[in-house]
């Protein structure tokens, strides 16, 4: 049988063997010589129904072969015999082997059609309550609305697994709803984009100027933006952009837009003589971080008596002497229980920040620490010496009904602590920080640690930024470089690019290296020697878990794309004893180096001494251990942990021997080459380069034009990002 090969069977389903009432997967039994397994979105089907399967062979490692199921047909009993048998296997909640055959007795072949329409008539047989009969009733609609729904988006492009998404959102009435309002499918609930649902339109004829239309463009272009960072948009680019995405005249656009605004589906605030636009649940989110803040404010943490005696005894302990601001950092956190601590490198954050906690330790209070990447976390651990968590693991990320991760730490149930200390703070979006401010509980010190001329965060939101450009928080900015620090060229160099002035290049006897070159092709080869051999017999680095490439962006020949094929192709060439998977444009294979590309919350690793878990986030980097085609699983190993993936969930991993200085973020690496020629001119900026600077422990080169460099420290124009939360931090809530 080949790798694949499409098979059709039919036979009746003798058991459900197990069913995600959440997303329809389905393990079922067939009643066939072979008692086949078949797999797959199946929300319907039943026990004792008859089945036409197509899908292909594949084995499992622990259950042997089983049919993988693409697309499938099924027929409800019609005789007496299957329907008994029908009833009689559990299928329908309620029903029994002696309700099943009181049923038949009563109601014969329309036994079916009875129990779905006629509920009263149920109701009077002995023992069915009316409430069991509707019940029952309600049950086999669902079963056959969601087999209509099914086989109705199928002429729209729409899968099994896409269309129970729909049902679980709109229930029996999905196919109204659609017709009624194609673009309610655009949410991510459904995972439906405005695309799909407008092509969905076009056939349902819908004009290209119906209000219903234009309403849900708006909404979309402003979730679309939270891609880009925003939580709002002014209200003039909002309709423009919406107009040219749509190809239709500003005005129309904009009487949609107050029309939105006047039912509160979309929100308007002004700022700054400008009208920003929210969606309602970007609105809530920073509108309730800023009143959560300014309740702490209010009534702030239990001031901690004595502060100055505790760190002279600290520094009597350690025989050290801290900076003024510093111990101005120490007292801030200590007394008003909120601070902002921000700093480049070598400005003594971690020096500060363990002072602060052991003195609240000593006081006999319960402190967490929290980083938003594993690897933060890892590092925080080592530096503090205490336990650090991410922050989806300090929530207790969960999945709700919808297969959305939610938190159980929340309002209702918050966390134990009478400390929070966050690091990597610029990397913190709205989203995630309004989760951890309803699991803070009241009285809680919050302490937020980053450096806030680091990229912001991927998600939307500019936390960091907005908290202390508002001026409404206490924030203190540790900017001396310690006499340790000055003899590191990349600290030196890092606080030269952030005030704007040109990094010294010309040293060769430090940790910061460039090496010039305005050839591409010579830079790309300088690149691969450094990171496939010349580091490694130089210092003794690790070629996988010590050197990390860092380019601006993914396209071009400099870019992350074109780079990892080249080094795959040196590093980890084809070889007949590695397996491979192709993925897309690229191709994975055994010994790799990838990264995890998006939050994955429910995916199973093992860590070496045995403990279990779940979820591997974004920006994680790991090596293919293994890469199994006939049980399709790939094994990645995650420092000391490894996690299995199917081979649907390929598509989650991107070659990392390159990444992009934005993936870095909260990472950090012994060794970081970066090449640097022109490219975009979005991506040629001040923060791009003391971000990626930064990411280098004990080594930086940077390969490439010292022209480029310079264009690079001489622009500090931001990415714009569009946000809220300062100006809700200025609210007067007095007014």
């Amino acid at each position: 049988m080949q790798d694949n090969e499409l098979m059709e069977l039919k036979a009746n389903v003798e058991t459900i063997i197990y069913r995600n009432e959440h997303n329809g997967y389905t393990v079922i039994e067939l009643d066939d010589e072979d008692e086949t397994t078949a797999v797959g979105i199946m929300p319907d089907i039943n026990a004792g129904e008859t089945v036409r399967l197509i899908g292909y062979f594949k084995p499992h490692p622990t259950y042997g072969m089983q049919l993988a199921v693409t697309t499938y047909e099924k027929s409800m009993p019609e005789d007496i015999a299957g329907i008994l048998n029908y009833l009689s296997s559990g299928s329908i909640k309620g029903i029994g082997p002696a309700t099943a055959a009181a049923l038949i007795k009563e109601f014969g072949a329309n036994t079916l059609t009875v129990l779905e329409n006629e509920p009263q008539r149920v109701a009077k047989l002995k023992g069915i309550s009316l409430k069991k009969a509707t019940d029952i009733s309600k049950q086999l609609r669902e079963n056959t609305g969601i087999r209509e729904l099914i086989l109705y988006l199928n002429q729209y492009d729409i899968s099994p697994s896409g269309a129970v998404k729909i049902f679980k959102s709109f229930g029996s009435n999905s196919i109204a709803e659609i017709e009624r309002n194609p673009y309610c499918l655009v949410n991510s609930e459904t995972g439906i984009n405005f695309e799909q649902a407008d092509r969905i339109a076009i056939k349902l004829n819908f004009q290209s100027d119906d209000k219903i239309r234009i309403r849900a463009a708006l909404a979309y272009v402003l979730s679309h933006n939270l891609n880009n960072g925003h939580t709002c948009l002014p209200k003039d680019k909002l309709i423009k952009t919406t107009a040219q995405f749509l190809a239709l005249e500003d005005e129309m656009v904009s009487y949609a837009l107050e029309e939105m605004l006047g039912e509160n589906s979309l929100i308007g605030y002004e700022a700054e003589g400008n009208e920003l636009i929210f969606s309602t649940d970007m609105f809530q989110s920073e509108s309730y971080i800023a009143a959560r803040l300014k309740m702490m404010m209010r009534f702030p943490a239990v001031q901690i008596q004595d502060i100055d005696k505790h760190i002279e005894a600290i520094e009597s302990f350690n025989n050290i002497e801290y900076a003024e601001m510093q111990k101005e950092a120490i007292t801030q956190a200590l007394s008003k229980g909120l601070l902002v601590l921000t700093g480049g490198p070598g400005t003594g954050k971690t020096t500060t920040l363990n002072a602060i906690i052991k003195i609240l330790k000593d006081k006999g209070q319960k402190v967490l620490l929290c980083a938003p990447t594993g690897r933060a976390a890892q590092r925080m651990s080592k530096v503090t010496g205490e336990e650090a968590k991410t922050i989806h693991r300090l929530l207790e990320v969960a999945w709700n009904k919808n297969d959305i991760p939610e938190f159980k730490r929340n309002e209702k149930n918050m966390l134990k602590c009478d400390a929070l200390v966050i690091d990597e703070v610029s990397m913190v979006d709205a989203k995630l920080f309004e989760s951890v401010m309803k699991a803070l509980p009241l009285g809680c010190r919050l302490i937020l640690v980053g450096d806030s001329h680091q990229l912001p965060s991927v998600g939307a939101g500019n936390v960091l930024d907005d908290l202390i450009s508002s001026e409404m928080i206490p924030v203190v900015q540790l900017t001396e470089i310690f006499r340790q620090s000055m003899e590191s060229l990349i600290v030196t160099n890092a606080h030269k690019i952030v005030n704007g002035e040109l990094p010294e290049l010309k040293r060769k006897d430090k940790d910061f290296f460039f090496l010039h070159s305005e050839n591409k092709d010579i830079i790309t080869q300088t690149v691969i020697e450094l990171c496939s051999g010349r580091l490694s017999n130089a210092y003794g680095y690790d070629t996988y878990k010590d050197i990390q490439i860092l380019a601006p962006g993914r396209k071009g020949d400099l870019g992350v794309n074109e780079l990892n094929n080249k080094l795959q192709f040196v590093i980890n060439p084809k070889d007949s004893e590695k397996n491979e998977l192709s993925s897309g444009k690229k191709i994975l294979r055994e010994g790799d180096k990838v990264m995890q590309i998006r939050n994955n919350y429910d995916l199973l690793w093992v860590k070496d001494n045995g403990e279990t878990g779940e979820g591997i986030f974004n920006g994680e980097i790991g090596i293919i251990e293994s890469i199994n085609k006939r049980s399709r699983i790939i094994k990645v190993r995650y420092d000391d942990k490894v996690a299995s993936y199917d081979f649907d969930f390929a598509v989650d991993l991107d070659l990392s021997y390159a990444t992009t200085v934005h993936k870095s973020q909260g990472n950090e690496f012994e060794a970081v080459i970066m090449p640097l020629l022109d490219g975009a001119p979005m991506l040629l900026y001040r923060n791009l380069l003391y971000t990626a600077v930064t990411r280098a422990k004990s080594l930086i080169i940077i390969v490439g034009s010292d022209t480029t460099i310079e264009k690079m420290v001489n622009n500090n124009r931001k990415n714009k990002r569009y946000s809220g939360l300062k100006y809700f931090l200025w609210e007067n809530d007095d007014e």
